[in-house]
């Protein structure tokens, strides 16, 4: 029987890259999306038939928090790739509500429509996040590997920007985590998206459908949304140099990510569907590398051709991790995942493609601007 994908969040930039590869390697593919202006902006219709450019790809306009819409898309879906979730860890500390409405109840329906009503789901992968083990796994000196909780906001208050021993309180240095890491997480956003393995992992498991759950690391690439806030820092980032705007860097800007392009994420993605070998384990995706956000800032202004420096603001933001990479040996043992597309390559690349689509007028008030606002007048961000 030929498979047929469900993409829930579809329309999103990492759907859309997925969507291409399970119909180049001969799968039916429906997607799945609420077209959230905060991702997509207010799209026309045209603009919408723009954005899917793959043959036998259907669109279902729905909502994961509607039972009604989980019924009509899983008519004779065999598998599932549940990507739909809210995405912005400084906005889910002050969207309680919507963050677990979307991500822990959107999940929670799908489960309760296979456990309930006649289905072919034969595979369920969930879209998880590195978030969930907050800080991630370090190394003390002293102490061995240590799993330091989150920065309380004195520390931050003082420019202590560095995690430090749970144990002997002396300074540890981050590690790869891998998935077997305690985790911790630091914002609303991880707590739903810890919340929603736990789901699955029970649910599915009881069911007797075979599951995965990724952990992505920041996942970056052509197509991602710029008009999100929320979004990744070098779709942030670029939206600032194209306009002329300083490039603001969050603490000393020496905080770390492990980037992996959305070609090599959703390569995982395809191997996990089409093989067994990572059934019922929960995996990381990733490059395994870190990469200071400085880093990130300056290669992207080296491309964009911008001189000036970017600006190390000291704001910090309460629910930021300060560093977090990936041990990606599990998912290269039971899948024989390995990232193809080093940041070095993916870089240019994510440029040119930018470069192609508008520029916000100069001097306006970005999205980021106004997120930023929010945060402060929450108490969320110091300036």
């Amino acid at each position: 029987m030929r498979q047929k994908v469900l993409i829930t969040g579809g329309l999103g930039f990492i759907g859309l890259a997925l969507a291409r590869t399970l119909v180049h390697r001969g799968m039916t593919v429906r997607l799945l999306d609420n077209l959230s202006p905060q991702i997509h902006g207010v799209l026309t219709q045209p603009e919408l038939g723009s954005l899917v450019e793959v043959h036998q790809v259907e669109v279902m306009r729905g909502d994961v928090c509607e039972r009604r819409d989980w019924v009509a898309a899983l008519r004779d879906v065999t598998s599932i790739v549940h990507l739909a979730a809210e995405t912005g860890t400084g906005q889910s500390m002050y969207r309680i509500g919507d963050y677990t409405n979307t991500n822990v109840l959107g999940t929670a329906l799908m489960l309760d429509v296979l456990a309930n009503d006649h289905h072919a789901v034969a595979k369920v992968l969930l879209a998880s996040s590195r978030s969930v083990y907050g800080e991630g796994a370090y190394h003390c000196p002293v102490c061995g590997l240590v799993f330091p909780p989150m920065r309380s906001p004195g520390s931050l208050s003082v420019g202590q920007w560095e995690p430090h021993c749970p144990t002997c309180i002396g300074s540890i240095s981050p590690v790869a985590t891998h998935e077997s890491a305690k985790t911790s997480p630091a914002s609303v956003y991880a707590a739903t998206k810890l919340a929603q393995e736990d789901l699955v992992r029970v649910a599915a498991g009881a069911l007797g459908i075979p599951f995965l759950i990724f952990r992505f690391q920041n996942v970056y690439g052509e197509g991602q949304s710029l008009n999100n806030p929320y979004t990744g820092i070098l779709s942030i980032f670029s939206n600032r140099i194209q306009q002329g705007k300083a490039v603001v860097l969050f603490e000393d800007g020496k905080e770390t990510r492990d980037f992996v392009h959305v070609s090599d994420a959703v390569e995982a993605m395809a191997l996990g569907l089409l093989s067994d070998g990572g059934d019922g384990l929960t995996m990381n995706v990733g490059s395994g590398a870190q990469v200071s956000v400085e880093t990130i800032a300056r290669s992207l202004q080296r491309y964009f051709r911008d001189t000036s420096a970017p600006l190390v603001s000291g704001q910090y933001r309460l629910g930021d991790i300060r560093h977090n990479f990936a041990d990606i040996s599990l998912i290269g043992r039971a899948l024989g995942f390995s990232p193809k597309l080093p940041l070095e390559e993916g870089i240019p690349r994510f440029v040119r493609w930018v470069k192609t689509q508008p520029i916000a007028e100069n001097g306006a008030e970005d999205g980021l601007d106004r997120a930023n606002r929010e945060l402060i007048e929450r108490g969320l961000m110091k300036a």
